[in-house]
């Protein structure tokens, strides 16, 4: 998908030395909003993204066109100095450098950001970790599962008989590199106040630690610890998934007066709402297992299209447990252009999410899936850095790209 229009992103360049998931996803959304992303990867490996995944069709990836989506790719080794140089190079003519090595690991190749700042006082330098660039973990290895942990999601995620669980996505990078990309968009805006660039310092376990809402003070002042609670929220009530007539899940959140009235009528069953175990918010958390076992009893009596009709014609929030075919066949993700559908130069069509969030006047798009391992080494080495075909040669010879 193209845009004719100009995208809001696309007077920056940004130079990516991240690798896996938490550096590179910060480069996809600063390129969906279109950022000229250019990814620096090892010339012979490339990123590990590129075989990841637990389907590989033709032995190829279905992850590494998602995530390097919109990225164009240069082939350089970091680990010697012809290409710390080239490195060097890209960065003094970039606004954004994203890394997401161990701390130290750019100072270690002379890339450090004070060194940089010497040729271009305006870079911001976007450093992501799993546990932040100081304090006594920084020279931790850390992956996203283990700032998942250390944040605390992993111990509130689950069933309250088994260990905590994985939520089915890498989150905590993901997480990690969505709040990357907030600090890279806020120091850029900084940065138009005072012409220089800073440090982004965005820790898995530190963003994963911003969404846990009040989880701090509950213990801190109240004494509580939050448990695993599997499908349903304490003390809110009817908020679960519930069974239907031919075997399908549906999700109904009615846990406010107003919509369990709505859902009682729904049911056939006014009367629950004027009951005293379930006509104040209170009672209803009080008595939930009751209360879910009575929706469970009708709803396992409905099929789910036609409970579900009834409950969106009734006012109940209530929806599916969407899996990829339901996205694929869904009428609102197809209004929405929710998913888009690219060409894959080996696979063919590729489906996959669209641009979130969608702006009204300049909005993002996904122009082509990720590239080919170094597939843009002469329009940027050439194009951008000026190397002829002498230099560029002698830099294929050595094993330098």
């Amino acid at each position: 998908m193209s845009s004719s229009s100009p995208l809001p992103l696309d007077d920056l360049r940004v130079v990516e030395l991240g690798q896996l998931l938490a550096g590179p996803f910060c480069g996809q959304l600063l390129g969906d909003f279109g950022a000229e992303v250019i990814k620096v990867e090892d010339p012979v490996n490339g990123d590990p993204m590129r075989q990841w995944g637990r389907e590989k069709p033709y032995g190829q990836s279905l992850w590494w066109p998602v995530v390097a989506r919109n990225k164009q790719s240069v082939t350089a080794d970091l680990r010697t100095p012809r290409g710390q140089d080239l490195v060097r190079r890209l960065v003094a003519e970039a606004d954004v450098l994203i890394e997401n090595f161990r701390p130290g690991t750019l100072e270690r190749w002379g890339l450090a950001p004070e060194t940089l700042w010497e040729t271009n006082p305006g870079l911001v330098v976007t450093r992501v970790t799993g546990f932040g660039q100081t304090g006594p973990y920084a020279a931790r290895a850390g992956y996203g599962s283990i700032g998942e942990a250390m944040g605390g999601i992993r111990y509130v995620t689950g069933d309250p008989d088994r260990p905590p669980a994985r939520a089915g996505v890498s989150l905590g990078d993901s997480l990690a590199a969505t709040f990357a990309c907030l600090g890279t968009l806020v120091a850029l805006h900084q940065r138009g106040r005072t012409g220089r660039g800073q440090v982004v310092d965005s820790a898995i376990y530190e963003a994963v630690l911003a969404l846990m809402e009040s989880l701090v003070p509950e213990w801190q002042v109240a004494g509580y610890q939050r448990e695993r609670t599997g499908t349903t929220l304490p003390n809110v009530s009817p908020s679960n998934v519930y069974p239907t007539a031919d075997g399908e899940m549906v999700l109904i959140a009615a846990n406010q007066d107003t919509v369990f009235r709505r859902l009682a009528e729904v049911m056939g069953r006014p009367e629950l709402a004027s009951d005293e175990r379930y006509a104040t918010h209170g009672a209803r958390g009080t008595y939930m297992e009751e209360l879910d076992g009575l929706i469970a009893e009708w709803s396992t009596t409905v099929a789910a299209d036609d409970l579900l009709e009834r409950l969106h014609a009734g006012g109940v929030p209530a929806g599916r447990i969407f899996r990829a075919k339901d996205m694929l066949a869904d009428e609102h993700f197809a209004a929405r252009e929710a998913i888009v559908r690219l060409a894959h130069p080996d696979l063919g069509e590729f489906a996959m999410h669209n641009v979130a969030p969608k702006l009204s006047e300049s909005p993002g798009s996904v122009r082509h899936v990720g590239p080919r391992l170094g597939e843009h080494n002469d329009a940027v080495y050439r194009g951008l850095l000026g190397l002829d075909d002498e230099q560029l040669s002698s830099l294929r010879a050595d094993g330098v790209i």
